[in-house]
């Protein structure tokens, strides 16, 4: 796939939360492999750059398909805030009722396009939930759990002060642990406020890096909460975006169910893939110029 200008490639710039993506409607199938597009249009300050990019393609089970790619060209199997993203652009290009199903790498999952741009998802049951899932770490012992929403994730309580902790270097550890091999996952770093408002953080694989906001990551949260009986529904969920997310649910003594996850997801802009936007840089000695020349060698 390559964009000219005799035949541009439309993209429109969404996000959920501060979560943010370039989407685009594949329905013609003209992208196949999107991971080198997604490494180059992901690049911030000299590509569009996003967290991931979301493919809107045909589906014979659902209203249509979402293919999601992370920004370092990995496939997901499942984001939260960017099927939140899906769903509004497939309402607003008219792909899509207002009431809808999308199909996902983790299953089919409904939505609904209410107004202000917001959308709610309603969402399977999280599964293989541990709740002590200590991680060693150097000499520390870090304490934890794990949870599958759409992808893996592992939650860490803090007693206070989520905001001013640098959780870069921990989240990368945890992410990368080998005791999560081969997949690791997302890792959400989780405040109680109330039964009803907690605060979270997620360092998301994929970006390698702390994102705005993580929709999953979110469930995750409040999922876990729930669990341990931190919570009641509904819960508000402020992320490092400064929005908030809401998650409503039901719960018995070992599961949560009959997920809902309502927020935002706006448009930001509408615009077109020139030469330019793809090419005259290395998205990888970006990503890691340490990395990129070792690898060169």
């Amino acid at each position: 796939m390559a964009a000219t200008k005799q035949d541009p490639l439309s993209f429109v710039k969404m996000a959920g939360a501060g979560n943010d993506f370039v989407v685009i409607d594949n329905r013609t199938g003209r992208i196949g492999d999107a991971t080198e597009l997604t490494r180059r249009i992901c690049t911030r300050r000299l590509s569009v750059g996003a967290d991931g990019l979301i493919l809107i393609e045909t589906s014979p089970r659902a209203t249509f398909r979402m293919r999601y790619l992370n920004s370092d060209g990995s496939q997901a199997d499942f984001c939260a805030n960017g099927t939140r993203c899906a769903a509004r652009f497939a309402f607003v290009n008219v792909i899509a009722p207002r009431r809808m199903t999308i199909e996902t790498g983790a299953g089919v999952i409904g939505a609904e396009v209410g107004e202000g741009g917001q959308v709610t998802l309603s969402l399977p049951s999280p599964r293989g939930f541990v709740a002590n899932r200590p991680l060693q770490i150097g000499s520390t012992t870090v304490q934890g759990s794990f949870i599958v929403v759409g992808v893996p994730h592992y939650v860490i309580f803090l007693r206070d002060d989520l905001w001013s902790q640098q959780i870069e270097t921990l989240g990368r550890a945890v992410r990368q642990h080998p005791d999560l091999a081969p997949e690791g996952a997302n890792v959400n770093f989780v405040v109680v406020r109330n039964p009803g408002a907690i605060e979270v953080r997620t360092y998301e694989r994929g970006v390698e890096g702390e994102t705005l906001a993580c929709g999953s990551g979110v469930v995750a949260s409040v999922a876990t909460s729930a669990l341990f009986d931190k919570v009641r529904t509904p819960v508000s969920v402020l992320t490092r975006s400064g929005i908030a997310l809401e998650v409503s649910f039901s719960k018995t003594a070992s599961e949560v169910q009959d997920i809902r996850l309502r927020g935002d997801a706006r448009i930001i802009y509408r615009a077109a893939i020139t030469p330019e936007t793809l090419d005259g840089f290395d998205p990888e000695f970006v990503r890691d110029p340490v990395q990129a020349v070792l690898s060169d060698r």
